[in-house]
Parts: structure tokens; C-alpha cells; sequence
């Protein structure tokens, strides 16, 4: 199996100086890491950036300013080539960006305690260089932290969410080939599942995840679904309401989809196009489709999956249909004091 450690203590390096920097040492960084041609993919309201210089400035020098202190707690940490066409090497990262919210951000009123915003990373190595970064983060997940409640109705669970149950989801070493083989057949079995459903399956859903996954299954889902556990939890408290709540499904593929030891992932821009039917979400119908931006994390356990971290950018989703929850929630913060 080709070793990653190469681009891992390229990552683990552009970390360490990133999280540190203040100012103008943030360029510096950027110049050291990351490619003259850069592209970076981030949720609402930031959405793509072709500038290393421009993404300092508009995220990380604005989000390290509000959250005084930030420490990065990864949970997961790994790296491998991308198995689709494109090819490329990725090294992934998630878990939370943390710190004391000492100056509002992005509208949000800031608290002097500490907040978490869930994140997952992943970046594209080539030449010495970072040069494509898809860096995906739960913004009403930090919202509710806050006080705020940017979405009407929850399914599931709001938690601040741990990493792997066994805590062994950073891959500094090199990995197993039989190990990382084994988990990208899983998650790719999964995908062509699942892939073409359109609704009016008469299988029992539980029945269908059953191919999948682990009764015991986690899944660590975005603020305004939530996180829920177990194969029949899952189906009522998640899948079977989305699956309710759309249809005119289009799945349009990944960018990158890859895996490493018992963990992997994949990342789309945008993954879905779906129409709401009315339900999800307590969001009525609409007459036209949007689009999910969405990267998934998986670990493996046996032959199925067990657990999975979702980010979706559902302020983005809604945004295309009319709907901006960010400014709402503001205004509705503002109003109620």
C-alpha cells in the first residue's frame, strides 16, 4: 500500500502554523502551503474561494478574531488517494475548531464562553502544495450553542458530538491495505444502495440499511436533523423523514471518495438535487429543486459500517429555495432582547 505519511506531516504542519498564526503571519502560510492556484470550498455564506489570500482573510483571520484562543481537537485524521476518476491524493481532518466566542461572527452575538464548530476538512495534495480544500462546518450547530434556533423542527438529537468509540480514528501510521480496502467496499456498497432510490420501495427500510450497517449504528448527523442511534432509531428518526420529505432525487456524484484503515469518506459539491414535498424540517413544499452540499465520514466495523459524521450545508439548501435561516435567526435574536 503507497504510504501517505508524506502529505500527513504536510497537513499536521500547515496545522500547527495555521492555528497559531496571527495577522499578517496568516499569508506567510498561505504562501509556505497552499497552491498559487487554490481552490477552497466552504458552507454558506462563503461557498467557493479561488484566492489562498482571500480565504485568510474572509475565514480564518474573521473566525480566529471571534473565537479568541481556538484549538483544533481533531477526532479523525487520515489520508489516501482518491478512488474515483479524478484521482489526487486527500489528507482529511474532523472534528471541532474551539475556543472563547469573544466577538460576534457572521452576524452571530458572541457569548464569552466557549463554542465548538463542527468541521471536516479535506485537502488535496500536489507538488508540496494544498491545492484544493473542500472545508465543510455546521454553522447552526455553533448558532444553537449560542442560544440561537435557526431551524423550526429537529428529528434527532443536538449534541456536541464525540469522535470514534474507540478513539483510535487518528491515523498518524500507516495503515492496513486489507483494512482500508475492506472499508472503501463498504462505504461503496452503500453509495450504489441507496444511490438510485426514488421512493416506493416496498422493502422495510430498516431491512434495506440492514445490508449496510450495524445494528448498533451512530449516525452523527448536521443541526436541523440531528444525531441518532441504532438501525431503527436512524430509520424513524432520520432516513425515513428525509426520504418522506423529497422527491425528483438526483444523486450527483463525488469529487473524492476514499478510505483508509477502518475510515473513510467522501465529499460532493453539490452530492444531491432534491425537491421538498412538504415535512422535512417543518418546511412546507416547494415547486422547485435545490441543491446538498454534503461530506460523510465513516467507520467501519466488521463488514458493515457502524458509524458515520454528516455535514450538510442545509443554510445554503434553503438559501436556493427562498429561505435564509442565517439572517432570520439573527433578526429573531435581535428582536427577542
Amino acid at each position: 500500500m503507497k504510504s501517505y505519511q508524506i502529505e500527513k506531516e504536510f497537513v499536521l504542519n500547515y496545522y500547527r502554523e495555521l492555528d497559531k498564526a496571527v495577522g499578517d503571519q496568516h499569508y506567510e502560510i498561505a504562501n509556505k502551503y497552499l497552491a498559487d492556484e487554490y481552490l477552497w470550498r466552504g458552507f454558506h455564506p462563503f461557498n467557493e474561494i479561488n484566492s489562498s489570500h482571500e480565504v485568510m482573510t474572509s475565514f480564518w483571520i474573521t473566525f480566529k478574531e471571534a473565537i479568541s484562543r481556538m484549538q483544533r481537537r481533531m477526532d479523525i485524521f487520515m489520508a489516501g488517494d482518491n478512488s474515483l476518476e479524478a484521482g489526487g491524493t486527500w489528507v482529511v481532518s474532523m472534528g471541532h475548531l474551539m475556543g472563547l466566542f469573544d466577538n460576534d461572527w457572521l452576524g452571530i452575538t458572541s457569548t464569552g464562553k466557549m463554542a465548538f464548530l463542527r468541521y471536516c476538512e479535506f485537502n488535496r495534495i500536489e507538488e508540496n502544495k494544498i491545492v484544493e480544500t473542500a472545508m465543510y462546518f455546521d454553522i447552526p450547530h455553533l448558532m444553537r450553542q449560542v442560544g440561537m434556533t435557526p431551524f423550526k423542527l429537529q428529528t434527532a438529537a443536538h449534541l456536541i458530538q464525540p469522535g470514534p468509540l474507540n478513539h483510535d480514528g487518528l491515523l498518524f501510521s500507516q495503515q492496513s491495505a486489507l483494512e482500508t480496502g475492506k472499508t472503501l467496499e463498504a462505504i461503496n456498497y452503500m453509495v450504489g444502495d441507496i444511490k438510485n432510490w426514488t421512493g416506493g420501495r416496498e422493502e422495510a427500510l430498516e431491512d434495506e440499511l440492514a445490508r449496510s450497517w450495524n445494528d448498533d449504528m451512530i449516525w452523527w448527523g448536521p443541526e436541523g436533523i440531528g444525531s441518532t442511534y441504532t438501525i431503527e432509531r436512524y430509520a424513524k428518526q432520520h432516513s425515513g423523514p428525509f426520504r418522506e420529505g423529497f422527491d425528483t432525487r438526483v444523486f450527483n456524484g463525488h469529487i473524492c471518495r476514499m478510505s483508509e484503515g477502518c475510515f473513510g469518506g467522501f465529499f460532493g459539491w453539490p452530492n444531491l438535487t432534491l425537491r421538498p414535498t412538504g415535512g422535512f424540517m417543518g418546511m412546507p413544499e416547494f415547486k422547485k429543486s435545490a441543491d446538498m452540499r454534503v461530506i460523510d465520514i465513516y467507520r467501519r466495523e466488521g463488514e458493515k459500517l457502524t458509524e458515520n459524521w454528516i455535514f450538510i450545508d442545509l443554510l445554503h439548501f434553503w438559501n436556493q429555495l427562498g429561505v435564509d435561516f442565517l439572517t432570520k435567526a439573527i433578526s429573531d435574536k435581535k428582536m427577542s432582547k
